[in-house]
């Protein structure tokens, strides 16, 4: 390898010559800090995240490359929108060397939207036609049961979303019984293998309640869970659901149609089921409320019978009988004579109609000397004289017998 044929001198000198990773990296720093000091870059964004500090970071792809980038908290506090993984954006920034780990990046000065990426108008197209055929109708949604006796997960068994729910209902409710059906939760195969999860526990059967879950990712990872064949599976379950799928900012397709959706997996063992600590302190808490209730009830039913024995009608008894006999006398006697009363005036009242009805008797008029005169043969009543004709045959009847009548004469007046 070395031209004078000592090794250990060449290696001398090549170790007096080899140059450091830092020189190294500087010298390649400078070189494309140099070469490309801005540039106008575009792509779409995926593994998008917003640091604490305010910082962003994420990676622009093409179909064959990616880069990463970074937009500290003083140029991205003016942004006029929101960034999300599968926008297509155009970035204006310099080309910078991440010393510590070697590794080039765009310092990103300027970010401006071209458009959605290809899985993003993917997405809002299946959201379109899935919300047109109704499967995020509200009437559509079961309720979370309250206290699940069995709990089915469908994830990774080796990822961390199965270890923050596991760890959470295990504090939350250690009596729980949790049977996992290992998925793949991202990848190909993974959204078939997450609608078979679904139905094989809607087969069995003996669960309460489902949790389809994974943890952060960019839209790529998360979007087995944007599949149809999973939306349709949770649309289709008989058992509630739960979807728990990256973290706060993300939504996916599962998230729309399961029954609740949970902001990370976490948040999904909460919602679950409630706090076992938190029961049994509301239960001895009202356990207190209703022993001090029983109390003051026994102490009130205490006070009313003692008030009831000294009172004058349980120690006097016969002369209380005797006070209420006398009170039952005075009414009877008030009675009777209110009955009278009215009897009375009742029987005046009949004398007077019968008075007025012998008045207006006939027979009664007859016998003061009047007389009632009807024209035979009919028998009409003659109150004029000039209703008859001579020769007319008149009956005229008195307060004792009748005559009959042939007329001589009329006279009007």
């Amino acid at each position: 390898m070395y031209s004078n044929g000592n090794d250990v001198a060449d290696f001398d000198l090549i170790n007096r010559e080899a140059i450091t990773v830092t020189e190294l990296t500087k010298d390649i720093k400078k070189l494309l800090e140099n070469k490309f000091p801005y540039l106008w870059v575009k792509g779409e964004v995926t593994n998008f995240k917003k640091h604490s500090s305010g910082h962003l970071y994420f990676s622009l792809k093409d179909a064959e490359s990616q880069i990463s980038c970074v937009m500290w908290k003083n140029r991205n506090r003016n942004l006029l929108f929101r960034i999300q993984d599968g926008m297509k954006v155009l970035v204006f920034a310099s080309m910078n060397i991440y010393m510590q780990q070697g590794r080039y990046q765009l310092n990103v000065q300027q970010i401006r939207p071209l458009g959605k990426g290809d899985l993003h108008i993917e997405f809002e197209k299946l959201k379109k036609r899935l919300d047109e055929e109704g499967l995020f109708n509200k009437e559509h949604k079961r309720d979370i049961p309250l206290f699940p006796q069995r709990i089915g997960i469908v994830t990774s068994p080796t990822g961390a979303a199965i270890q923050d729910i596991k760890s959470v209902l295990q504090r939350r409710f250690p009596s729980l019984e949790l049977i996992l059906w290992p998925s793949a939760v991202q990848g190909e195969g993974a959204a078939e293998k997450i609608a078979e999860g679904i139905e094989a526990f809607n087969q069995y059967a003996k669960v309460d309640l489902l949790i389809i879950s994974r943890g952060g990712g960019s839209l790529e990872d998360l979007w087995p869970f944007n599949e149809e064949v999973v939306a349709r599976a949770i649309y289709k379950s008989e058992i509630p659901v739960i979807s728990a799928v990256g973290h706060e900012i993300d939504y996916s397709i599962s998230d729309l149609v399961a029954d609740k959706r949970a902001p990370t997996p976490s948040a999904a063992a909460e919602i679950a089921v409630p706090d076992r600590e938190e029961l049994l302190k509301n239960l001895f808490t009202y356990k207190d409320k209703l022993i001090q209730l029983i109390f003051s009830l026994f102490t009130v039913y205490h006070e009313n019978i003692e008030s009831l024995k000294a009172s004058y009608g349980l120690r006097r008894p016969v002369d209380k009988i005797r006070e209420y006999s006398h009170r039952i006398d005075d009414i009877t006697t008030h009675f009777i004579m209110v009955v009278k009363n009215h009897y009375n005036a009742k029987q005046l009242k009949i004398n007077n109609l019968l008075g007025r009805l012998k008045a207006l008797d006939p027979q009664s008029v007859l016998k003061r000397g009047y007389s009632i005169t009807t024209l035979l043969p009919h028998g009409t009543i003659i109150s004029q004289s000039k209703k008859l004709k001579k020769d007319n045959i008149i009956n005229t009847r008195f307060a004792q017998g009748s005559v009959e009548s042939i007329v001589k004469n009329v006279k009007s007046t």
